[in-house]
Parts: C-alpha cells; sequence; structure tokens
C-alpha cells in the first residue's frame, strides 16, 4: 500500500467524520473507471486526479479527488502499417535480420517515448505477416505472395515476443475483407480466401474485394482471428474501417448474395442487410475471441464520422450509409473493448472538429468501454496543406481534458511519421509523455 494512497484514506476519513460532526453533505461519486471520490479543494488531492463537474452541489473551488493514481493510466500507440510497406519493413525483399532490425529501433522509439502499445498489421489483404495455418504469406514481406520468408522467421512472434521485453502491448491488426490492393498484379495463392471462395471475390475500385455478405467468408475470417488468439501472446485484435469498401462511384456486386438472403426469406432492406452483415461479424468476432481468451482485448478504429450531421454541424462521408458501418451500435452495447475512430481532422474547422467528434464518441460509451483517439501524425507530411506539430499536441491536450469520461489515450498514424520525427514530433511527444504509463484497466474483462 503506497503512502499516497494512505495519506488520501485518512484525509476521506477525516473528512468524512468531520462532515458528520457538523451534520453536512459529504458528496461522494462512485466513478465507472476511477472509483470513489471526494469533494475537497485541490490543494488536499494528493494524487492529482482532480475532475471537474462532479461536485455540482459543491462551491465552485470544490472538485472531485479520486484515490487511485489513474493519471498514470493512458493508452499511447502508433499504427505500425504493412500494407504497401507503408512503416515496415521498408523493403519487401530485405534480409530476415533487416527486417527484425527495423522493429527492434520502432519498438526502441517507442519505448525511449514513454509509449506502450503498437498496432501491428498482420493482415492487409487476406495474407499473413506471421505463420498462418490457414492464408499465404504476405507479398509485402517477401516481395513474393505465399512465400515463406528465407531463413524463417516470424514476424509477429517477433514482435511480441520483442515488445513484451519492453512493457509494450502488441495489439494484432487485421483487415477482415480486402483481397487485394491497388496496383497489386500478383497472382492470388491456392489458399488465399480470394481463391478458395472466388464466388465472393470482387474486382472493385481496383482492389479485390471480398463479400461481407457471404457467410462462409464471415466465418473464414472469424476462424483466421480465433488461430492468432490462440497461436500468439498478443495483447489484443484490432481492425480498422474497411468493412464493406469506399465507393468508387459505382455499386457493390453483391446482388446476388442480396437476392440469395432474400431467397431465404429475408427482410431487410440491402442498406440494413449490409449493415446486419458487418454486424453480426463484430459480435461473432468479440464471443468467439474472448471464449478463447476472456482478458484479450478487441478495438475497431471506425470512419471518425459516424452520420454526416451527427452531431449538428458536422458534415462528411457517412460511415453508416457508405461504409454500412454501424459503429454507435457497437460503442452503445459494449461488442468492443475499445474504440479508436479515426480523427483525422483538425481541432478549429467547424465540419470536421476534432473536440466535437471525440466528445460525440465517448457520450456513446454507455457501457464505460475506452475511446482512444486516432491522430494523424501523417498530415504532417502530407499534402499542400500540410499540419504543423503543434496541432497534435493540442489534440494531445483535447483528449486529456475528457479523460474522465473514458477519452483515454492516442494512437497515431502512422509509424512513418513518428520514426522520421517530422516536424519534432519526437519531442512532443516525449514532452507530453514525461512519465511513463500504464495501460488503463479494462474492469469487464
Amino acid at each position: 500500500m503506497s503512502a499516497t494512497w494512505v495519506t488520501l484514506t485518512l484525509y476521506f476519513m477525516i473528512t468524512y467524520l468531520a462532515c458528520e460532526v457538523r451534520g453536512d453533505t459529504c458528496d461522494t461519486y462512485n466513478h465507472p473507471q476511477y472509483g470513489i471520490g471526494q469533494c475537497t479543494e485541490q490543494s488536499q488531492c494528493p494524487n492529482e486526479l482532480y475532475l471537474t463537474g462532479l461536485c455540482e452541489s459543491q462551491p465552485t473551488n470544490i472538485q472531485c479527488c479520486f484515490s487511485s493514481e489513474t493519471r498514470h493510466e493512458e493508452f499511447r500507440a502508433i499504427w505500425i502499417a504493412t500494407v504497401n510497406n507503408i512503416d515496415w519493413p521498408s523493403s519487401k525483399t530485405a534480409t530476415p535480420a533487416a527486417q527484425q532490425a527495423e522493429l527492434i529501433n520502432i519498438l526502441n522509439t517507442v519505448q525511449r517515448l514513454n509509449m506502450n502499445a503498437v498496432i501491428f498489421q498482420v493482415r492487409p489483404a487476406g495474407d499473413a505477416l506471421y505463420a498462418s495455418t490457414l492464408e499465404p504469406w504476405s507479398f509485402y514481406l517477401t516481395g513474393t505472395h505465399g512465400a515463406a520468408p528465407t531463413p524463417f522467421w516470424d514476424p509477429l512472434a517477433f514482435i511480441t515476443t520483442e515488445a513484451h521485453k519492453r512493457n509494450i502491448e502488441v495489439h494484432a491488426w487485421l483487415n477482415p475483407y480486402r483481397a487485394r490492393m491497388t496496383g497489386a498484379t500478383y497472382e492470388l495463392a491456392s489458399n488465399h480466401m480470394g481463391k478458395i471462395f472466388s464466388k465472393y471475390a470482387y474486382p472493385y475500385a481496383n482492389h479485390i474485394w471480398m463479400d461481407p455478405g457471404s457467410v462462409e467468408v464471415q466465418q473464414f475470417t472469424v476462424n483466421v482471428t480465433e488461430d492468432i488468439v490462440r497461436r500468439y501472446a498478443v495483447d489484443g485484435i484490432h481492425i480498422d474501417d474497411y468493412f464493406y469498401p469506399y465507393s468508387d462511384g459505382t455499386e457493390f456486386p453483391d446482388d446476388a448474395t442480396y437476392a440469395a438472403y432474400q431467397a431465404q426469406g429475408g427482410t431487410l432492406d440491402k442498406a440494413d442487410w449490409r449493415r446486419s452483415n458487418v454486424n453480426t461479424l463484430i459480435q461473432t468476432m468479440y464471443t468467439r475471441m474472448h471464449v478463447v481468451r476472456p482478458k484479450i482485448k478487441f478495438g475497431i478504429s471506425p470512419f471518425g464520422i459516424w452520420k454526416s450531421g451527427v452531431p449538428a454541424g458536422i458534415s462528411g462521408l457517412s460511415s453508416y450509409d457508405s461504409l454500412y458501418c454501424d459503429s454507435r451500435m457497437w460503442l452503445e452495447q459494449g461488442l468492443v473493448d475499445y474504440m479508436a475512430p479515426q480523427l483525422y481532422w483538425q481541432i478549429d474547422p467547424p465540419a470536421q472538429s476534432y473536440p466535437v467528434l471525440l466528445d460525440w464518441w465517448i457520450k456513446q460509451s454507455a457501457k464505460g468501454r475506452h475511446v482512444y483517439a486516432g491522430n494523424a501524425a501523417y498530415k504532417m507530411a502530407q499534402g499542400s496543406n500540410q499540419w504543423q506539430v503543434s496541432e497534435i499536441a493540442r489534440q494531445i491536450n483535447v483528449t486529456r481534458s475528457m479523460r474522465d469520461r473514458f477519452a483515454l489515450g492516442n494512437i497515431y498514424f502512422s509509424t512513418k511519421e513518428i520514426m522520421n520525427n517530422v516536424k519534432g514530433i519526437q519531442t512532443v511527444l516525449a514532452d507530453y509523455y514525461k512519465q511513463k504509463a500504464t495501460i488503463p484497466k479494462m474492469p469487464w474483462l
């Protein structure tokens, strides 16, 4: 038991007894994340976890002080994208030793900056950056689709072992339905889902995309996920915003699958049917992985706008209508352990305001699931209107200002900008992350 905890406990007891003697009411607040709090002056709060708006019957100088030092709980992560070799490996033809050295460099940087998690893309396009029993080796690892690395090594096993040595979590990031990326010309291996379920593999938007309405394809994706959960000591499973593809202006060619659904008595219109397909995948993945490993974490990183016009003043692509993702429902019903909405916009422009959207997302967390904001570090190096690093700093401040409502961290896309120290981002992160932080606890797991 720490001296700080003892000090605070004694303070609460003395304050409580004093209140009882005077006949005053002592306001407390049983916060679902932080526990029991005591209304007091900030100078009397030794833990500095001092939150506003929770002692409404008290004078304005009295706020809520919590007994646990949860200011040291914060999710600080990066996405390591392997598709198109965005972040890693820098060369698909590099030797395993060189690729391993790159991963070690990334992990050492994460550790030095007092960050505590990596989201590592292991299934970019129905392929594997690990020794899968179900899918072919990734083109992005070896330069040959389906070819194992020589000499043999397993990137997921390697990064998990090395990250855990550094007290860094690893979340395995999978794309459920993308079968081949734009511009890729390699022939799919015989054990690729696009070959196994060729009936449901469609050329679309210069990709090959699997049909989310196919029960067989859904089940295969669940099986791939469960295989990883069973065989690797990853801390979490993570999927991003790609379910139905972003539109290229033409209709996604799933008429036959929808007609088969209707022939079996289905009554949903096509849009609701598509959303139902995605919901079924999410619910099944969540249930199955937690049967295998009850403590594993499941996170989704959806497009940052649920519906255009929600909340008021927000405009842009509607993931509910265009991508058929009812991401609000997943958060409301606790079908995720954390949500990482891609809030890839600045603070000030009102049409896609970072704080307005983050505030909306955390309000949807009816079951107290965590919200980790997705931050667009790549926009410091991309396009003609590049962000200044001060935008990222301000966004960290915004996120922290909402931590009492489950906004408990940030994930940066992508690793490349951090490793290249674009605009001095490492200096900013080192300043904000001076102290180490533990991963926020998830009491429901």
